[in-house]
């Protein structure tokens, strides 16, 4: 028997690329999974994995807080892994108002309704390494100040210091995640670089960067990451009231992480990216890294998964599901 067996748990944003991993986890370990589901969304990861038998799933949203309430209680929670959120940068900067309502007071409502919940026991909630900004010395470090200052960044800062303030003011069990940038199977934002640089290859197509390549971020695979969350989730006690960085401490440029894939995929011969500006996007920060130190020396976790080994099982899964996805 694994820690999460028969354990009930309540995922956010199961719908969607990591929620859905995590939700596949607690499967697989035995724990009974409660849903929030707030778009029926075409091949969403839930489904891809087919997961949505295996778990109860409520349609609702996170801003609304007589729902959030009602969940906790009447399924008796016990954990909760709070992912759902507007992840998309460029939504976000498009739309702040809808990215705050849902990051911000969506963060809030929740973790409100965990606050007045018996049965909730531990908390993990997802911030992420956006929520750092801009900062001269790298790897960032959760001593760094916490600098977000564009929508999605802000909303990520926000939701990363109401869900210490909980834990801190009221003793609500939560620990805070800050991930860099998480890649692998059953991605379906395509504007993402990774499945979407990986779609394009597998059509033949051309890939395109839209900058001039020289930016320079991490990705951690998505079973590492699932892996993480768990782990924090079941130490708690220790975990409480911080935040965690993951990472890998493999940083990448991104005119090599598209070549990569492309070499990869088998396509070097005959495609090349399309580097769409000469210059630096104003406003775009040139590198984005974090040191995993802290989590590894508290509680062991490493990412096992290496770039390389990542890209190549996820350019195998977006082959075999070149039909659905399209």
């Amino acid at each position: 028997m694994s820690f999460w067996t028969n354990r009930i748990v309540f995922v956010t944003g199961a719908t969607g690329f990591v929620g859905a991993h995590i939700t596949r986890l607690l499967v697989e370990q035995g724990a009974r999974v409660v849903c929030l589901q707030r778009d029926a969304v075409r091949a969403n990861a839930l489904d891809l994995f087919d997961l949505r038998r295996r778990c109860t799933v409520i349609q609702g949203t996170l801003e609304d807080y007589t729902l959030m309430e009602r969940i906790l209680n009447e399924y008796e929670i016990e954990a909760v892994f709070h992912l759902g959120a507007q992840a998309i940068v460029g939504a976000a900067n498009r739309s702040p108002l809808s990215t705050f309502e849902t990051n911000i007071r969506g963060t809030y409502f929740l973790l409100e309704a965990c606050r007045v919940t018996r049965t909730v026991k531990r908390v993990v909630v997802a911030s992420s390494d956006k929520a750092y900004g801009t900062h001269e010395n790298l790897p960032y470090t959760e001593d760094n100040a916490l600098n977000g200052l564009f929508p999605y960044d802000a909303s990520k800062v926000c939701t990363d210091v109401l869900s210490r303030s909980y834990a801190h003011a009221y003793g609500v069990p939560v620990a805070v995640t800050r991930f860099a940038n998480v890649y692998g199977p059953g991605d379906m934002n395509l504007s993402r670089i990774v499945p979407g640089t990986i779609l394009s290859v597998l059509k033949d197509e051309a890939p395109i960067i839209r900058s001039d390549g020289t930016p320079i971020r991490e990705f951690v695979y998505v079973d590492d990451v699932a892996r993480g969350y768990l782990l924090l989730a079941e130490k708690i006690e220790e975990a409480g009231g911080e935040a965690f960085n993951f990472g890998t401490g493999e940083q990448v440029q991104m005119l090599d992480l598209v070549n990569r894939i492309i070499r990869l995929a088998g396509k070097a011969e005959t495609l090349q990216p399309k580097v769409m500006l000469q210059s630096k996007i104003v406003g775009e920060i040139d590198a984005q890294y974090l040191s995993a130190a802290k989590v590894e020396s508290r509680f062991g976790w490493k990412a096992e998964i290496s770039l390389n080994e990542g890209l190549q099982r996820t350019i195998d899964w977006y082959r075999q599901h070149l039909a659905v996805i399209g």
